[in-house]
């Protein structure tokens, strides 16, 4: 504890310059501080420096947005967080505030915020001689007997003063004193009883009527005095005075007790008889105010209550009886009356700091809200409990004397609960007990901590091929279950690369809708199938992400027309197929192969002959494009055949493509060549240059094939043999290429086998030699002068695997 005694200097227009002796002590117990301060003090006077006192830096102050928040007379000060200062708001009148309590004080209470710190100041305020002492009457007549024996006593009226300790009455003085006294009893309850005693009885007949002049001196600097005029009415006879059968009576009474109540009943006796003996029993008191709270019946002495009494106002009340008898003789006692206190006082709930935003993720304990609550009564009526409602993630708990501080008792989740309305109940323990409720709204604010969420994890969307870029393809949607700009969701596509090309290359995605756009046309062919990486953000700080995966589907549309790729027709050689005019129905004259790059049903291929003769020769398998012949061959058939095979896909709508075919119906080489000839005019009859140079490298071919058989004659016997020898002991056994026969698939020939005739003009001298496989199976006759003759496959049934087959084909071909 700190002590200290300073001096104040205060200036008025009717004063000069007086000194004042102040004590001001600051207590930092449990945050508090005690300062005084003189009443009449002017605006602006500097109380104490509470943050000095507090030791609380004056950063702290203005940090904390220190405030003065609860004090019955708060408004008397003021708080300077600049310098630190508690300064006088206005004048204080200490007798209007405390009346006759003392010392006078009150109590305010200073809170800081962040963190929450409550410092309780009690200002008292110390009494300054501003009132002079005053009786409730300026004159009043006593009427004495003259037989009054000397040392009787007769009761005055007691002046009033507002101010207390030694600035209230201190003396009283009486002029003249020829017959009289005074005399002054303090009670220890700091009552004064005032006598004016007899010491030289009186004589009518000397002075029937005298005045005196009664002074009621106060102890202040200077002194203050008041004046009361007493007329003395000397009356004859009455030698006994009233006596009361106590001086000091109590009684008690509740605060609630109605108008009339009785309270107490007085009694004075007298020895006289007749009406000298007959007591009238009056009320008198300084104050003004007991005379308006009780009244007394003057024949019986009845006290009852006139008016309405407050405990929380006045505890007791003491009153002044005075019993007077008709020859003037009085006497008197004092009554305490006791007001006992009722539970008539609710609670009242005040909210020193409240928050009404918390936000979501604020730790368990986080302080959202300083309760205080007050309850005027006293005692147990006084005492008070607070509670809030169950259910609800806070807690209350008592920090200083009635305050209580509101607390988050659990972790708290916006998307769960948005806000909570908390009913703090303040209940007092009185019979019966009197509770206050109040309800505060509590708002949860958002925080970022929920990240978006796409409907999927994973999205299929199809797309048709050959689309217009800038068509929208597909659409996803995340949600975020936070609020405001955290759950503002935007989209994003993730850089990935698709067959080396980056996504954003194909797709494009709106950042607002999240509508996903083809950047480019697709090509089925190209690109079947593609998955992209979209990232939804929120708008939080830092924003949080959440993916999903799209797989673009694209669809095939019939876009690609068939592509034969065997028979192979070429500009710079003629192409023909030689079929034996006796082959059997059903002979495999050679098969056109054609594939779609298209898929599914787009690229299903049938075949068809785009011109048929009435008696056709051949036909094409539907599924697979074989040509075989439908009959057997007669002489009226063509030499040559030209087949127009139509290859169509079954799309919508369809495409085709066309290959011509071309047939030779022969049993003899020369017949092939004769008819060679004849395709290689049809095939350009517009170019006649063309077609000589072809006939005469025929021509020369032929000739110089003539002559070199004729000068190797005599060797290509033992050729021969030996030939005939390796065919008879290597079987000839048919070979079909893998799919040649599936008619569910798409028909596509994989592999080619080409048959070279070497001939010369001895027909058995001629040979047949197997060579590998080819990317061409035709006839051709190149500029060399060289016929390579193309054989298809057959089965065992139509090309034999004896030497006698061997030998036939070699005399066909000679």
């Amino acid at each position: 504890m700190a002590s200290g005694t300073m001096w104040r200097c205060l200036k008025s227009k009717s004063f000069r310059l007086f000194s004042l002796l102040m004590f001001s002590y600051v207590c930092n117990v449990t945050g508090q501080v005690r300062y005084s301060v003189p009443e009449e003090t002017s605006k602006g006077f500097v109380i104490g420096n509470i943050a000095e006192d507090l030791g609380i830096d004056l950063k702290r102050l203005r940090g904390g947005r220190a405030r003065i928040v609860v004090g019955d007379n708060s408004g008397y000060v003021e708080l300077n967080t600049d310098k630190g200062t508690l300064a006088v708001s206005k004048r204080t009148d200490r007798e209007l505030l405390c009346k006759h309590i003392s010392p006078c004080s009150f109590t305010l209470e200073i809170i800081l915020e962040n963190p929450i710190e409550l410092y309780e100041v009690t200002t008292e305020i110390v009494d300054i001689n501003d009132h002079s002492p005053s009786f409730t009457k300026e004159e009043i007549n006593i009427e004495i007997t003259e037989n009054a024996l000397q040392g009787a006593r007769f009761i005055l009226d007691s002046a009033y003063d507002p101010d207390v300790g030694v600035n209230t009455i201190q003396t009283y003085t009486l002029k003249p004193t020829d017959n009289f006294v005074l005399k002054h009893d303090v009670h220890s309850d700091d009552n004064s009883n005032i006598e004016m005693m007899l010491q030289v009885p009186l004589d009518r007949e000397k002075k029937e009527n005298f005045s005196l002049l009664l002074t009621a001196m106060d102890g202040g600097n200077p002194p203050k005095s008041g004046v009361m005029k007493i007329n003395i009415v000397v009356l004859d006879i009455n030698d006994n005075a009233p006596v009361f059968a106590k001086k000091r009576y109590k009684a008690s009474v509740p605060e609630n007790a109605s108008k009339g109540t009785f309270i107490v009943k007085v009694s004075a006796s007298d020895a006289d008889k007749g009406v000298n003996g007959e007591v009238m029993y009056t009320l008198r008191d300084g104050a003004e105010s007991a005379s308006e709270l009780f009244k007394i019946d003057e024949r019986s002495g009845d006290i009852v209550l006139r008016g309405n009494i407050d405990f929380e106002t006045a505890k007791k009340h003491e009153l002044k009886i005075e019993a007077r008898d008709h020859g003037g003789l009085t006497d008197s006692c004092v009554v305490i009356i006791e007001v006992s206190d009722v539970n008539d006082n609710f609670p009242v709930i005040s909210l020193t700091s409240f928050t009404n935003s918390v936000p979501e993720d604020a730790p368990v304990g986080t302080t959202v809200a300083v309760i205080n609550i007050k309850d005027l009564d006293s005692g147990v009526n006084g005492q008070v409990s607070c509670s809030i409602g169950k259910n609800i993630p806070f807690v209350i708990k008592s920090s200083l004397r009635n305050y209580y501080t509101l607390l988050t008792d659990e972790s708290l989740d916006r998307e769960i609960h948005t806000e909570f309305n908390v009913t703090i109940t303040a209940k007092d323990e009185g019979s019966p007990p009197l509770s206050t409720t109040k309800t505060i709204n509590l708002r949860v604010s958002d925080v970022n901590d929920n990240a978006p969420m796409f409907e999927q994890a994973t999205y299929t969307a199809a797309v048709f091929e050959n689309n217009s870029p800038g068509v929208s393809l597909f659409s996803v949607r995340a949600t975020d279950a936070d609020c405001c700009q955290n759950s503002r969701v935007s989209y994003l596509l993730e850089e990935t690369r698709i067959n080396g090309a980056p996504a954003s290359s194909l797709v494009s995605i709106n950042a607002e809708t999240g509508v996903i756009y083809a950047a480019r046309s697709f090509d089925y062919e190209q690109l079947r199938e593609f998955k992209i990486s979209v990232r939804a953000q929120d708008g939080g700080s830092p924003p949080l992400t959440g993916n999903a995966t799209v797989q673009l589907v694209i669809q095939d549309q019939n876009d690609n027309a068939p592509q034969v790729l065997y028979p192979v027709q070429t500009g710079g050689s003629v192409v023909a197929e030689m079929v034996p005019r006796s082959v059997d129905i059903g002979y495999l004259v050679t098969k056109v192969v054609a594939v779609d790059v298209d898929s599914g049903q787009n690229a299903w291929l049938s075949y068809k002959l785009q011109k048929a003769m009435d008696r056709a020769l051949f036909e094409v398998g539907a599924q697979n494009g074989e040509i075989r012949t439908v009959r057997q061959t007669t002489d009226k058939d063509a030499v040559k055949q030209k087949l127009t095979v139509v290859v169509e896909d079954n799309g919508l709508p369809s495409r085709s493509a066309i290959i011509n075919v071309n047939v030779v119906v022969a049993d003899s080489f020369p017949e092939v060549l004769s008819e060679f000839t004849d395709f290689t005019r049809d095939k350009d009859n517009n170019d006649d240059l063309t077609f000589y140079l072809i006939l005469a490298l025929a021509v020369v071919s032929f000739l110089f094939i003539s002559c070199v058989v004729a000068i190797i004659s005599v060797k290509i016997y033992r050729w021969r043999q030996c030939r005939l020898l390796c065919h008879s002991n290597l079987p000839v056994i048919p070979y079909y290429p893998p799919h040649y026969g599936d008619t569910t698939g798409t028909g596509t020939l994989q592999r080619v086998y080409n048959y070279e005739v070497c001939m010369t003009t001895d027909s058995r001298k001629s040979d047949l030699k197997y060579i590998r496989p080819g990317s061409q199976s035709i006839i051709s006759l190149d500029t060399g002068g060289t016929l390579t003759l193309p054989l298809p496959p057959r089965d065992k049934a139509t090309f034999g695997t004896d030497d006698n087959q061997v030998s036939s084909l070699r005399n066909t071909y000679k």
